[in-house]
């Protein structure tokens, strides 16, 4: 009996360990899949830059070895080759491409929809500087109720530094519930241009529609002027603009203002669309890849309207409203009315990962019709008219809008001291 007990034990025992083995054999194979998903994910953001990025230079590095640096680290998390991969695109020194957890790329895709959460500022890190500078605030968004204006330097965030901070780091920590509030410190420039104004806003998070359009038909005089102001290329802008400009036409108006001051730009496509609704013919935009070879954007001679136009521009005009504002002084369709826009000439494409994250990749840049390149330069308006002091909403396009007069004396030729100038 004894002796069978004793077989019995070494039975369980040799059970035992072959089970202990099995459990450990099982758990470095688990461990072995992990680490071999995470080097996978990492590798296929780096061959998505890698075919993709408009500097075939990749900022003067050798980007092969740039994948051995990473790949042989050892991840113990997704959290951990988040980190990695922000790291591995952060040596491109170039903030437009960038990486976006699941959260943050779901609500890039809600904004070029037409609808976030937030406070409404479209931020970009000065490349002279390196410093958070607002593009600008969305008009009717809680940032622009309270009082934040292009240009303006965001150096807080909560008490929080920006500087060192990426701008998805930014952008982050000035997302939250709705309701909830945060504080932004601002610099903003003074009027003489000697030195700086410091403040505190505190705004309160909401929910923001985008409206890519607000327009109104102003009689002037004997002339029927079409107001359209085009807030951002998201996707409703398009279709809005084209029965817009369609509506205007039925109802008679001989004239047209279009605002893009404030309009931080969006989609590619619907900037190529909305130059296509006001240019009879000619080139739009080129783009120039990596290898340099340009693609030309054309107008198919269907514009909407042929009637005179001008546009507004000030410093928030960046990116796809450069792009139309270009296209329309360079085709000699419009000419530009403001002060010099932002200047961003370089163009996104959006990828997103197998986990629900994306990643905004610079694939090219643009030039205008006559081959201007207006990164970090911006276009020159034709005529160069200040506003003395922020004006309202409520006072955009009206006679209280100095630059909206401006833009109606150019359309009756009776502007004085018209300063013509070249986009570069």
């Amino acid at each position: 009996m004894i002796k069978q007990r004793r077989i019995w034990s070494w039975l369980l025992i040799g059970v035992m360990a072959i089970a202990i083995q099995f459990l450990a054999i099982s758990g470095a194979n688990a461990a072995v899949t992990d680490y071999l998903q995470e080097q996978k994910f990492l590798t296929n953001v780096w061959q998505i830059v890698n075919r993709s990025y408009f500097d075939p230079e990749f900022n003067n590095q050798n980007w092969y070895k740039v994948r051995r640096q990473f790949i042989n680290r050892k991840f113990n998390s997704r959290e951990e080759t988040y980190a990695a991969i922000k790291e591995m695109l952060a040596t491109l020194d170039e903030p437009f491409t960038r990486f976006l957890e699941p959260e943050k790329f779901k609500s890039m895709q809600t904004s070029t929809a037409g609808e976030l959460t937030g406070v409404g500022l479209q931020i970009a890190v000065d490349e002279f500087d390196e410093r958070v500078t607002v593009i600008a605030p969305i008009e009717g968004s809680p940032a622009d109720l309270a009082g934040v204006r292009s240009r303006d330097r965001i150096v807080g965030i909560d008490n929080i530094p920006t500087k060192g901070l990426t701008l998805d780091e930014c952008a982050n920590r000035m997302r939250g519930a709705i309701g909830s509030e945060v504080k932004l410190t601002l610099e903003r420039p003074l009027a003489d241009g000697k030195g700086v104004e410091k403040l505190d806003l505190l705004i309160k998070r909401d929910r923001i529609a985008v409206t890519p359009i607000i327009a109104k038909l102003n009689q002037e005089g004997d002339h029927k002027v079409g107001y359209v102001r085009l807030n951002q290329f998201n996707g409703n802008a398009s279709a809005d603009m084209e029965k817009t400009l369609k509506k205007f036409k039925a109802e008679g108006a001989d004239r047209y203002v279009l605002d893009l001051r404030g309009n931080p730009g969006g989609l590619f496509d619907a900037g190529l669309q909305i130059a296509r609704m006001l240019i009879s013919e000619g080139t739009v935009v080129y783009t120039v890849d990596r290898h340099g070879v340009q693609e030309s954007f054309e107008t198919k001679g269907d514009a909407i309207i042929n009637e005179p136009l001008v546009v507004l521009t000030d410093g928030g005009t960046a990116s796809a409203s450069e792009i139309l504002a270009g296209a329309l002084q360079e085709n000699h369709r419009a000419q530009l009315v403001g002060t010099k826009t932002f200047g961003k000439g370089l163009i996104q494409s959006l990828y997103e990962l197998e986990d629900g994250a994306g990643l905004a990749v610079t694939i090219a840049k643009y030039e205008t019709p006559l081959h201007h390149n207006i990164h970090k330069r911006g276009i020159i308006p034709d005529v160069e008219v200040s506003l003395s002091e922020p004006i309202t909403r409520k006072q955009l396009g009206t006679n209280e809008d100095s630059q909206y007069i401006a833009a109606l004396s150019v359309l009756d030729g009776t502007y004085k001291n018209v300063i013509v100038k070249s986009a570069n």
